[in-house]
């Protein structure tokens, strides 16, 4: 049984669907790269996922037990393991790293203070963030600040972590620090579902990855099959672009 099965999932913006019968299994540990063209499905995806865009149909099951998009119970438990880093890093302008970190557990979960903020300096260090605590955002770099982002989501001490194009909205010279966050979660176990853009990423960190296109799956295999053995027309010019790159 796999960690987290979707099946036949399909989701709708209005009257055009843009997730269409996609069944995906995912194994404790692996890191998944969902990438293709934009407007593919991949964000749309996490967000079914999560509960931000309720899948008209199928089903998605997490260690067996289904979750249930339409139950309350049932979502809050679901968003309960998983976490989600946006594009945008959403942080509380007022309130230092560790306050962005620790404010959830605190608040949500009606945690001790002290011990939800020796967690979060734990994992503000853990993101090479240690002597930052007491930083506000507007005193942190782009990347710094989506490197407080994804300790936030840690904090939340999720079973899956969502990344959606975390790096999309940066700098490239601060692309390098956020990736290497992510290497060394992945070196952790911590299970994934990335969204990238960053084929070089992809190809480095990811257990497996997958294709989409137009709202569907078309392709799934490890980094070496998809990047250099496509088995469709489709993967095959979608390859061919982004290597031009």
């Amino acid at each position: 049984m796999a960690f987290l099965e979707l099946n036949g999932v399909c989701a709708n913006y209005g009257a055009q669907e843009v997730l269409s019968d996609v069944s995906l299994a995912i194994e404790r540990g692996e890191v998944v790269a969902l990438i293709g063209p934009s407007g593919s499905g991949k964000s749309t995806l996490l967000r079914t996922l999560i509960g931000l865009t309720k899948p008209a149909r199928g089903s998605v099951r997490l260690e067996g037990k289904p979750i249930g998009y339409g139950d309350r119970t049932s979502l809050r438990e679901a968003r309960d393991s998983f976490a989600i880093v946006f594009q945008q890093y959403n942080l509380f302008q007022n309130m230092t790293a560790l306050r962005n970190v620790a404010l959830a557990p605190e608040i949500v979960k009606k945690r001790p203070r002290g011990e939800v903020e020796k967690e979060a300096a734990e994992l503000l260090a853990r993101v090479g963030l240690g002597e930052k605590l007491r930083a506000y955002p507007d005193e942190l770099s782009g990347g710094q600040q989506q490197r407080v982002a994804i300790a936030r989501a840690l904090a939340q001490k999720p079973a899956i972590l969502l990344l959606d194009e975390i790096t999309a909205a940066l700098d490239p010279e601060l692309v390098t620090e956020v990736l290497d966050t992510i290497r060394k979660l992945a070196a952790d176990g911590m299970t994934m579902i990335v969204v990238s853009h960053e084929m070089t990423f992809v190809r480095e960190v990811a257990s497996r990855v997958v294709f989409m296109d137009k709202g569907r799956i078309v392709e799934t295999g490890t980094p070496a099959e998809i990047f250099g053995r496509p088995r469709t027309e489709r993967l095959r010019e979608f390859s061919a672009k982004i290597l031009r790159h």
